[in-house]
């Protein structure tokens, strides 16, 4: 992006009346920066006024610290060498003989075990993305360019584990610095003139590659949640019912190690709780065998449905979205074939459709990065390994509650439901189930990090997150119900579902258990009818049958007469959670 570009962007109304507060913590002046970093918000969040703040030249240990009790979605720290000791930075006139050079790696420890201390507590108050240093040393060394010094090495070997310790136990995102290296090269990125005569050290090229990066890292897209594949040249190299199963390969000895390349990349997205699914025009008992070979890298009970037929891809592909219960916008459908692509998204327009380029390795490498960029995410959950079990359990009990009486089928369930009150808005499971869950939300309502945490500054709020498993397993944690209590009502604020936990009664159960725990007679509920809420409508309407309006109060008298036969074992824990007469 340039300059002209960033301002232009920045000029543009927002299209909501919603402020996006940054910090940008560095120890240089800000300059071009503050504004790419500004622009590049107002992409990703359109409808936001992007709020950029800055802290004292030189002082980053400082600025660190002011930015915590500074509230904002978020904080970009971008650190140069410099930043941990002034004698390496163009601006000093320290020198830089033996002794100095010494000094300097003594204090360098000191100072990262202030900045951790720092990062630390700023974490604790918002999300973080670390830019770790990106300009040359400047000339330390009587050694050659071509040569790297014992200083060099022992800076970077510092640096490099005291990132790694941070990004772990603090739980602190750090750019790539490959993914730098590919939008700026080292040698374009510093500019001399700006550095001594203002303080700033980038040249614009690398303060936009800074910049996108950094928000990118800090605010990733949610990451899509299925990926649908091909077989025949994509999967694989071959026409299954051409060759047979022993005549497609996925090897260096074939020539097609870049499919092995992809079975690899689709392990890990399943490690990952990635669900994935085979939609492909074959026949279905040879590709049942195919996927039992021994040599084979991603085992075919990580894959779930096999969608092998003679059919149409867009048909395999809406059976699948049935089976997950997911909208296709969350969801890749990968093929080799651009006219199957084209079918598909005609008929189903959200979908994420990519070309496997087959025969084409380097192609193949460049689609794996893409395809990261879709499925990234910061942490893998529990509840995102039990994803595929619970689906496949999920198809069992379908069909099992279709033979069965409601009342009978519940109760056979054997299930147990935990209502945990911690109020832990740290927890990030309970904001991930929010921020993502569609179909049983109360109102579609979104928040950062930070407003999450602000959120339950008030004593008067709760959060209930419920726990379930069955015979069939456990889904982990499923819902979450977050609000507020006073003058003996219950004001629920935030309430979603995941729709794994569907067809269970366990919605009856958390009214249940809130009218009997905060012993409210009413409860208010922030609902607003969404374009995709529509499981959560229907539920509304076994107590409103005359037709819903935004903001619901049900008595419990109402709640009872509608409620079914609940048979679930239900137990709770924490104490998170005030009465409304008290409150």
């Amino acid at each position: 992006m340039r300059l002209s570009e960033a301002l232009e962007i920045l000029k543009q109304p927002a299209t909501e009346n919603e402020e996006l507060p940054l910090q940008l913590v560095c120890g240089f002046t800000p300059l071009h920066l503050e504004t790419l970093v500004a622009a590049h918000l107002r992409v990703r969040f359109p409808a936001c006024r992007a709020l950029v703040h800055h802290g004292l030249f030189g002082d980053l240990e400082g600025n660190l610290r002011r930015a915590v009790k500074n509230q904002a979605w978020g904080a970009l720290v971008v650190i140069e060498f410099g930043d941990l000791d002034y004698r390496l930075s163009f601006r000093s006139s320290a020198g830089w003989s033996e002794t100095v050079l010494e000094d300097i790696c003594t204090q360098v420890p000191e100072k990262l075990a202030r900045l951790e201390m720092s990062l630390s507590a700023l974490r604790a108050a918002m999300p973080v993305t670390i830019v770790g240093p990106t300009i040359t040393f400047p000339p330390l060394s009587h050694l050659p360019p071509s040569q790297s010094s014992s200083l060099e090495l022992r800076l970077q070997l510092l640096l490099a584990g005291w990132l790694e310790r941070i990004s772990s136990r603090v739980d602190i995102s750090i750019v790539s610095p490959a993914a730098l290296g590919e939008r700026s090269a080292p040698g374009v990125r510093y500019d001399a003139k700006l550095d001594l005569r203002a303080g700033f050290p980038y040249t614009l090229t690398h303060a936009d590659a800074v910049a996108s990066l950094a928000v990118a890292s800090l605010f990733p897209p949610e990451p899509k949640r299925g990926l649908i594949t091909d077989l025949d040249d994509t999967f694989w190299k071959g026409i299954l019912g051409e060759v047979g199963i022993g005549g497609v390969s996925w090897n260096l000895e074939n020539h097609s190690q870049e499919h092995a390349l992809y079975q690899q990349f689709l392990a890990s997205l399943a490690d990952s709780g990635v669900l994935l699914a085979v939609a492909s025009k074959n026949d279905p008992v040879l590709v049942r065998e195919a996927l039992r070979r021994s040599d084979i890298l991603l085992p075919s009970d990580r894959i779930f449905p096999i969608e092998a037929n003679w059919g149409t891809k867009s048909a395999a592909v809406t059976r699948i979205l049935k089976v997950w219960n997911i909208s296709a916008d969350a969801v890749v459908f990968v093929d080799d074939s651009p006219t199957e692509l084209a079918e598909v998204a005609d008929v189903h327009q959200t979908i994420g459709c990519l070309h496997f380029p087959t025969g084409d390795p380097a192609a193949v490498v460049a689609l794996l990065e893409q395809m990261r960029m879709r499925f990234g995410r910061r942490k893998v959950r529990p509840e995102d390994q039990l994803r595929l079990d619970s689906l496949r359990k999920s198809a069992a009990l379908e069909e099992e509650r279709l033979r069965e009486a409601p009342a009978d089928f519940i109760r056979r369930l054997q299930a147990s439901i935990i209502f945990d009150l911690t109020k832990s808005p740290t927890d990030g499971r309970a904001l991930e189930l929010i921020n993502k869950t569609n179909q049983f939300n109360l109102n579609g309502r979104r928040f950062s990090e930070t407003e999450w945490k602000s959120y339950f500054e008030d004593p008067r709020t709760f959060l209930l997150t419920v726990s379930y498993e069955d015979r069939f397993g456990t889904l982990g944690r499923i819902a979450v119900a977050a609000g507020h209590l006073s003058a003996g009502l219950c004001h629920v604020d935030v309430w979603v579902m995941s729709c794994r936990a569907f067809s269970r009664h366990i919605e009856f159960q958390v009214l249940r258990w809130l009218y009997r725990y905060t012993q409210a007679k009413n409860i208010h509920f922030a609902f607003v009818s969404t374009s995709r809420n529509g499981p959560l409508r229907e539920f509304f309407e076994i107590f409103f049958p005359m037709g819903l309006e935004n903001d619901l109060t049900l008595d419990v008298e109402e709640f009872e007469k509608h409620c079914p036969p609940l048979f679930q074992d239900v137990s709770e824990t924490g104490d998170g959670l005030v009465t409304a007469e008290r409150a």
